[in-house]
């Protein structure tokens, strides 16, 4: 089945619950940075199993000591859908156990 695109309106109450994440690009995305090196390298890897897990994927950068990702859905044709939402969140959850601000 695939994903129903978010209204507007629904993107934008959405985005008011995940500070620190904005629109760009008809994307959701946000970029993180942490203490080094290895610990940007381990939030990857947490990032890339949790996207595993709801089998929804974003583009995913990371750098010496920063971690960025951009996501939306391609079967929903490029669009915002709930799944894009719903990995921001996970995310936002497991980001400072990784001491990511």
């Amino acid at each position: 089945m695939t994903p129903e695109p978010l209204s507007q309106k629904e993107i934008e109450d959405r985005l008011a619950e995940l500070p620190g994440w904005s629109l760009d690009g008809g994307r959701i995305g946000r970029s993180y940075r942490l203490g080094s090196h290895f610990a940007a390298a381990a939030l990857v890897v947490h990032i890339a199993q949790t996207q595993e897990e709801l089998g929804h994927h974003s583009d995913l950068t990371l750098g010496y000591n920063t971690v960025a990702l951009s996501v939306h859905t391609h079967s929903a044709g490029g669009a915002l859908t709930d799944l894009d939402f719903e990995l921001a969140r996970r995310v936002e959850a497991l980001a400072p156990g990784h001491g990511a601000e």
